[in-house]
């Protein structure tokens, strides 16, 4: 059963119109509070520079010099705040739409190989014995035991079986799903254990999840068998004690990618599978390990093989082994931890030196522009080779961030141990020693501007 991709559920996803509709009141609500507020703000500076006169104390002037930091303060800080919210809501849309991408594609690939299998069943060989038994009965009041004889079935397990399948892959014109062309040939040996001559019926079931069967031939020593009623698979034999003969089924069908074997739990005596997957992928099915694989030609021929008795719960035989999907989910957890991760790069920022208004809006550009390019370049080539790609234009626009020659080394070592090498960490399989690293290289940073004197950020 294939199952629709979905998102992940319980994050806001700004391409759902519902969503975007209640993001939207949420914002106009918000736009109110903040409108109030640089009124508020506008209010008390008009009121300080009116009050301000030129014969006013210099401590006076100084105060209002503060404020007017604090202001600017007060706008870098609500600058951040918005881009924040912003950087939230933009990679919470890309992380759900690039898990819904990748469910999308993994149901796409798996859909090509999915549906029913091709199940041949084994042969069952059913004789009926005639079986005593005793029934209760009661004449005139009084207590009488009855003899009777009822029939009763038993079943005869193959000496040996001996079978050959060809499998080739081909592709259904009408679901563009891929299909199996099966040729089977499987020879048995019947051998009368009983004391007595027998009759035997042979159930030579056809494979079941066929869409197409044709050529069902059933044979004994090589002579044509015909069933016992028409339209059944039930062909009559008759051995004398310890009489042998073979059986040889052959038939040519097609359905689903996936082809099996079954023997319905019963005891498998000298037995011999080989299978022939004359295609590339094929891989062996139900955790039954062949007992011999070998290459030949561009398929693999698979052969399970049993010297004694075996008794088999699970079907087993070949399908077509997909692509794998590694390191799933990896992208949109890295996604949604973003906005925290520019966080601590902006931290480290305003710690190594000033940073202006333009400096913080340049800076979550470029991070944000970076993931939403890391994103839809990752659908394409591998996530840690588009990161290496934009790495470059990262540390550029690290090293536009200072405003000096030493400042900029530092601006561009912050964003290596800031930025570049914390999302790289969610990207390698070595996840915390990578981030550890980008700690300990943010850390040394710190120290070393602050023992060597470097000048303090201001506001």
């Amino acid at each position: 059963m294939l199952f629709l991709a979905q998102g992940i559920p319980a994050i806001p996803d700004l391409t759902h119109p519902q969503e975007l509709i209640q993001f939207g009141q949420q914002v106009l609500q918000l736009n109110q509070w903040l409108l109030l507020l640089v009124v508020g703000v506008g209010l008390v500076l008009a009121a300080l520079n009116f009050s301000y006169r030129p014969d006013r104390p210099v401590g006076w002037e100084e105060d209002l010099r503060h404020y007017k930091q604090l202001l600017r303060g007060m706008v870098q800080g609500l600058l951040v705040v918005l881009i924040l919210i912003g950087g939230f809501f933009l990679c919470t849309t890309l992380a759900n739409r690039y898990h819904h991408w990748e469910q999308s594609k993994i149901t796409q690939v798996a859909g090509t190989v999915a549906g029913e299998r091709v199940e041949q069943p084994a042969p069952l060989v059913r004789y009926t014995i005639e079986e005593p038994y005793t029934t209760v009965t009661y004449v005139d009041g009084r207590k009488t035991e009855v003899e009777k004889k009822r029939k009763v079935d038993r079943f005869l397990s193959p000496s040996s079986s001996q079978a050959e399948v060809k499998l080739t892959q081909t592709v259904d014109p009408a679901t563009t799903r891929l299909i199996y062309q099966s040729t089977f040939s499987g020879t048995y040996q019947i051998t009368n254990t009983l004391d007595v001559t027998q009759d035997f019926i042979f159930e030579a079931a056809p494979p079941g999840g066929y869409t197409l069967l044709q050529d069902y031939r059933v044979e004994q020593d090589s002579k044509p068998l015909e069933p016992q009623n028409q339209g059944e698979y039930n062909f009559p034999l008759q051995l004398a004690p310890g009489e042998s003969t073979q059986i040889r089924i052959t038939y040519k069908a097609q359905g689903a990618p996936r082809w099996v074997y079954t023997a319905n739990g019963r005891i498998l005596s000298k037995f011999r599978l080989t299978v022939l997957a004359d295609f590339p992928n094929a891989d062996f099915a139900s955790g039954i390990v062949p007992t011999e694989t070998r290459l030949e030609g561009r398929g693999t021929r698979f052969t399970w093989t049993f010297a004694e008795n075996v008794s088999v719960q699970n079907p087993f035989g070949v399908f077509t082994a997909t692509q794998r999907f590694r390191n799933t989910g990896v992208l949109p957890r890295l996604l949604l931890l973003a906005p925290g991760i520019f966080l601590w790069w902006l931290l480290l920022l305003y710690l190594s030196g000033p940073m202006r208004l333009q400096d913080v809006a340049i800076a979550a550009g470029a991070f944000f522009a970076s993931l939403l390019s890391l994103t839809y370049a990752s659908r394409f080539i591998d996530a840690r080779l588009a990161w290496g790609l934009l790495l470059p234009l990262l540390l550029f626009f690290g090293w536009g961030l200072g405003r000096q020659r030493q400042a900029r080394w530092g601006t561009t070592i912050v964003t290596l141990s800031g930025a570049i090498l914390p999302v790289g960490g969610f990207l390698v399989p070595y996840t915390g020693l990578t981030l550890g690293l980008a700690g300990l290289l943010s850390i040394a940073w710190l120290l070393l501007g602050y023992f060597g004197g470097r000048s303090q950020p201001s506001t």
